[in-house]
């Protein structure tokens, strides 16, 4: 684990064993104070509070300071600058070195720091300031590759007659830089707002769209958040813009407040925390950047002005839906909510609290490895989880299997070749499933979509206790929902993958009596 600390050091932490157990106290291995050796070497003028860290391409650890509101009249330069990756590997495997020639510096600009985090490609590291947004090498020290100048509203008030009573939290932009392969992709401040796409390789500014510019002229807006970027086309990027007016605590405006105190209270408005997403402006939009012969264009897709994210919003790419945590303004309850990457239709919503305390709080949500599982850390000390319950057993309809017991994977193409020693290609998730207490043979159900053709164009694989993947010679069958069987596939329609087990069986992966494990994967032939 590493992480930049509130007193400018940047430490690296042990959290397993030798063995791959989990330590119960994390063991620090890496300690190094940055902003003194920066003192050392750019004076003492300097903004000294480490923001945000990233790794690069070749495993130097970049890091650059700041805060939020930071303004050229009030703030000091800050600085930017790398630990190179020669020292961080020698020093963890036991050699003791100064750090000192190992850390490279870059003072910026008077009143010029960052506001957000870090990004990296392949092309470098990206820092994007309250001024500027940069590209980074290690050269033997910091290359500036390029660096792009965007315009900025500055400090974002509501009106006085507003009913919000938060503001804007950053001077410049509010994003994070999202990269694609060739496109760095932030919001500036400006009203409106206008998303901005930079070639990767030059900084040039290659395309610029206003966003959010349909909400009414009395609601602010100020993109605080990381956009979403999604590029399922080489021609095709996709961008989830989200409106987060009103979550900044109206005092840091104040030309003396300390936005270096990282606590909610002083950050963050208060009624928006105690009272709900009613304090934070509405306004999610998608906009698509396209490539052409002549360069790019763009391209508004939908837009919707009913919600109040808060969240984050996540894409999941299996199943074709944006999902977020919000509140409903109107009731006070606080869901899950699916859209359609598509259209942005609310397609499913899961109601979970109306309490105050179930408001998440500006913490992103996490999406787990199985890619089954969605967790929003929320005010109330608690994770709530959001699961989908993809696995049943029809004949058995009192009997459920643990949402715990359920596991997905996805395996690409070379690692279910690898493992099946076939050319094929897998035509769904890996599907786990644990099953206790039933000795009997049983029939159970995977859930699927997105898959299309003849149900004759598939076959069933099984994975085996080694890991390897085998052609299952048994019976299964593809099902509507109502149970009854299909021919013909409709890539956006759930379908029912239905088989027999027992424990012991054929199928069973483990040997505990009376508990039987499957694993299954649908390949198209």
């Amino acid at each position: 684990m590493v992480l930049p600390t509130s007193h400018g050091h940047v430490i690296i932490l042990r959290t397993y064993d030798e063995t791959g157990a989990v330590l119960p106290v994390f063991e620090k291995i890496l300690d190094v104070d940055v902003t003194q050796a920066a003192q050392a070497i750019l004076g003492e003028d300097i903004d000294t509070r480490l923001l945000s860290i990233v790794y690069d391409y070749q495993g130097n650890l970049w890091f650059v300071t700041g805060g939020f509101q930071i303004r050229p009249e009030r703030d000091p330069a800050g600085f930017l600058g790398y630990l190179s990756r020669e020292y961080i590997d020698r020093t963890l495997a036991g050699e003791n070195l100064s750090a000192e020639e190992y850390l490279h510096f870059y003072r910026l600009a008077e009143g010029e720091s960052a506001e957000n985090g870090i990004s990296s490609s392949e092309h470098g590291a990206v820092i994007l300031t309250n001024m500027a947004c940069y590209m980074l090498n290690a050269n033997d020290g910091v290359e500036v590759v390029w660096r792009t100048e965007y315009e900025s509203n500055g400090v974002n008030a509501a009106s006085e007659d507003s009913s919000y009573t938060g503001i804007g939290l950053a001077y410049g932009s509010g994003t994070t830089p999202t990269l694609t392969k060739d496109l760095v992709l932030f919001t500036d401040n400006l009203d409106p707002i206008n998303l901005l796409a930079l070639s990767a390789e030059t900084g040039e500014v290659v395309t610029s769209v206003p966003t959010l510019d349909q909400l009414d002229a009395d609601v602010p807006v100020s993109v605080e958040n990381s956009i979403l970027v999604y590029s399922a086309e080489e021609e095709r990027t996709s961008i989830i813009v989200c409106n987060w007016f009103g979550a900044g605590n109206a005092g840091l405006s104040d030309p003396n407040a300390d936005t270096s105190v990282q606590s909610y209270d002083n950050l963050y408005d208060a009624n928006w925390m105690t009272k709900g997403n009613q304090y934070i402006a509405p306004g999610v939009e998608r906009v698509d950047v396209i490539k052409t012969d002549t360069g790019y264009q763009t391209e508004k897709v939908w837009f919707r002005e009913d919600i109040q994210d808060t969240s984050m919003i996540k894409l999941s790419t299996a199943t074709g839906y944006l999902y977020g945590y919000w509140q409903d303004v109107s009731t006070g309850m606080w869901k899950y909510e699916a859209l359609d990457f598509e259209t942005g239709e609310t397609a499913y919503t899961v109601p979970v609290s109306d309490l105050a305390g179930y408001n998440n709080l500006a913490v992103g949500m996490i999406a787990d490895v199985k890619g089954n599982a969605l967790y929003c850390p929320t005010g109330n000390m608690e994770m709530v989880c959001w699961q989908d319950d993809f696995i049943y057993l029809p004949g058995s309809p009192v009997k459920t299997v643990k949402l715990s017991d359920m596991e997905r994977y996805r395996l690409t193409d070379e690692v279910f070749q690898a493992l099946s020693d076939t050319s094929l290609s897998p035509a769904s998730y890996l599907m786990k499933a644990t099953v206790r207490n039933v000795g009997q043979e049983t029939e159970i159900a995977f859930r699927v979509n997105g898959l299309d053709g003849s149900v004759s164009d598939y076959t069933l694989f099984v994975e085996a206790a080694d890991g390897t993947l085998r052609e299952y010679d048994g019976e299964w069958n593809l099902c509507n929902q109502s149970g009854e069987y299909i021919k013909n596939l409709n890539k956006d329609d759930v379908v029912e993958l239905r088989l027999h087990f027992q424990d012991g069986g054929e199928l069973d992966m483990d040997e505990t009596e009376n508990t039987t494990k499957l694993s299954i994967i649908l390949v198209k032939k």
